[in-house]
C-alpha cells in the first residue's frame, strides 16, 4: 500500500502488519514470529486464535449482533452479567456493560456520584485518585488519572483529582521501608480528605497494581486495608481499577482479591474479552445500587454498544475458557518462576534496578545506577529503544511510567497470555537476554547520548 490514512500511534513510524495470531504468537505479513509478552497491552489474556472463543463469535454473528440497550436485552449480556457475578466478591452482582476501560471507569465515577445523589446528598462529585495512577484517556477518566505524560496536553480541561503519593517502594517518598512505614502513603488520603471536605468528595479509585502508568507498582501487605478503612469511616465509596488486572492476571478474578477488600464499584475490561471483541464493564455492590433502584431507576450513562451481544458472546465464551481449563489457578506459579528468570537476568544486567509485580503483571525498573537508583537522561530515550530493541528481536514488551514524578525514569511490562507454558516462559527469557544484551551493545556505550 503506497498511501496509509490510518492514524497510528506514531505518525511517522512503520509498524509491520500482523498476518495472524496463534496462542503466545504473532506473525506479521512478512513471515516474521513476535512473541506476545505483553498481551498486546496487556488484553490477550488466553493468546491468539483461539478456536472455541471464535466459534462462539460464529455462532452469534449466526443469530444477532447488534441490539439496542434500551429496546431489548439478548441472552448473551445476561449470561455474562451472572457469570461474572458469581465470579466476584462479597455483593458486587450488577454489571453495566461499555465498550473500554476507559468507559468503564468513568462510568463508575458516574455510579458513585449519583449513588450520593439518590441518597439526597449532592455535594458529593470528586472522585480522588493517586498519582502515577492511569484510568482511562476519556476526560472524565483522565480527570481520575495521575499520568503526568497523559495529562499534559488536556490539563487546563482536567478535574486535579490525584492527590497521594503511590505505594511505590522502590521510591519511597518517605525514604522508609514497609512496613515500618506505618503506610504512610495510605495515610496521605485522611490529610487531603480533611484539606477538601468529605462532603465534596463521593469516592477513591485505585488500581490493585499499577500499570502502565508505574510498572506493576505492587503495595506492602496492609495498604489496601488502611485505605478502604479511611473511605468507610468518611463515608466515601471505594472504586477498584480492575481494568488491567481483572480476570485472572495476578492469580485472582479480581487482583483485589489478594488483599480481601471488596469495593463498592468495580471497572473492568482488556481481559473480560481477551482481545476478541471490544467490551468491558462496572460492576457495582447491591449497596449501591439499593438507593438507585429505589429512587431514580436508571443509571446515567450509556452507549449505542453497551451490552452488545457479540462483545457478551465473546466474552462469556472466554470466561467459559478460563473455567474450564482451570487457568487462573495455574498463574502465581508462572508468575514466580518468570519472576525468578528475571531476578538472574538482574545480575546480568546492572541497567535492571527493580522486578515487581503479582501474578503474570510483572514489571522492570531501568537505572543508570542500581545503588544511587539513577534515572538515565530523557534524551537517551530508554524505554522507547529498548521496546523497539524487543520488537527488532522478535520479542513485544509494554512501555510503562515510573519515577516519583511519573516522566522521571524507565519501565516495561511483561505480561505474556495467561495460558503462556513453561517452555515457553523458558524462550521468553532467552529473547529477553537477547534484547538487553543487543540494547547494551548498541546504546549502553554512551548512555547520555541523543536517543535514535
Amino acid at each position: 500500500m503506497d498511501q496509509s490514512y490510518l492514524i497510528k500511534p506514531a505518525l511517522d513510524e512503520t509498524y509491520p502488519t500482523i498476518d495472524y495470531g496463534k496462542g503466545t504468537y504473532l506473525f506479521d505479513l512478512e513471515g516474521r514470529k513476535y512473541f506476545d509478552a505483553a498481551s498486546g497491552a496487556v488484553t490477550a489474556n488466553i493468546g491468539h486464535g483461539v478456536e472455541e472463543i471464535i466459534e462462539a463469535m460464529h455462532e452469534q454473528a449466526k443469530r444477532v449482533s447488534f441490539v439496542y440497550r434500551s429496546q431489548f436485552t439478548s441472552e448473551p449480556a445476561e449470561k455474562l452479567a451472572l457469570k461474572i457475578a458469581q465470579h466476584a466478591s462479597g455483593d458486587l452482582n450488577w454489571c453495566f456493560f461499555v465498550n473500554s476501560g476507559s468507559e468503564a471507569t468513568e462510568t463508575a465515577m458516574k455510579i458513585a456520584i449519583q449513588y450520593w445523589q439518590e441518597k439526597g446528598i449532592h455535594t458529593k462529585t470528586k472522585v480522588l485518585s493517586r498519582w502515577l495512577s492511569y484510568h482511562g484517556i476519556t476526560m472524565g477518566a483522565l480527570s481520575m488519572s495521575g499520568h503526568p505524560g497523559r495529562r499534559a496536553r488536556f490539563t487546563p480541561l482536567l478535574e486535579n483529582l490525584p492527590v497521594i503519593h503511590p505505594p511505590y517502594c522502590y521510591r519511597c517518598p518517605y525514604s522508609l521501608n514497609a512496613p515500618a512505614c506505618g503506610h504512610l502513603c495510605a495515610k496521605e488520603l485522611e490529610a487531603a480528605i480533611n484539606r477538601i471536605g468529605r462532603e465534596y468528595i463521593a469516592a477513591f479509585i485505585a488500581e490493585p497494581v499499577i500499570g502502565a502508568a508505574g510498572g506493576a507498582i505492587t503495595p506492602p501487605d496492609g495498604y489496601y486495608k488502611t485505605l478502604k478503612e479511611i473511605c468507610e469511616r468518611h463515608e466515601i465509596l471505594f472504586i477498584a481499577d480492575e481494568v488491567m488486572t481483572g480476570f485472572g492476571r495476578t492469580g485472582t478474578m479480581l487482583a483485589f482479591d489478594h488483599w480481601g477488600i471488596v469495593p463498592d464499584i468495580a471497572a473492568l475490561g482488556k481481559g473480560m474479552g481477551a482481545g476478541y471483541a471490544p467490551i468491558a464493564a462496572a460492576l457495582v455492590s447491591d449497596q449501591v445500587m439499593e438507593p438507585i433502584m429505589n429512587g431514580s431507576k436508571s443509571i446515567m450513562s450509556g452507549h449505542t454498544l453497551s451490552a452488545n451481544p457479540q462483545a457478551c458472546a465473546a466474552a462469556l465464551a472466554v470466561i467459559e475458557y478460563l473455567e474450564k481449563n482451570d487457568i487462573i489457578n495455574d498463574v502465581e506459579f508462572k508468575g514466580v518462576y518468570l519472576k525468578n528468570h528475571l531476578d538472574r537476568l538482574k545480575a546480568e544486567f546492572s541497567f535492571i534496578g527493580d522486578i515487581r509485580g503479582k501474578g503474570l503483571l510483572i514489571g522492570i525498573e531501568f537505572v543508570k545506577n542500581r545503588q544511587e537508583k539513577t534515572p538515565f537522561p530523557r534524551t537517551m530515550r530508554f524505554t522507547d529503544n529498548i521496546v523497539k530493541t524487543g520488537r527488532n528481536n522478535g520479542l513485544l514488551l509494554y512501555p510503562a511510567g515510573s519515577g516519583l514524578d511519573g516522566i522521571s525514569s524507565d519501565a516495561v511490562l511483561i505480561a505474556p497470555p495467561l495460558t503462556v507454558t513453561k517452555r515457553e516462559i523458558d524462550e521468553l527469557i532467552v529473547l529477553l537476554r537477547k534484547t538487553f544484551s543487543v540494547f547494551q551493545h548498541e546504546f549502553m556505550k554512551n548512555p547520555d547520548r541523543e536517543g535514535d
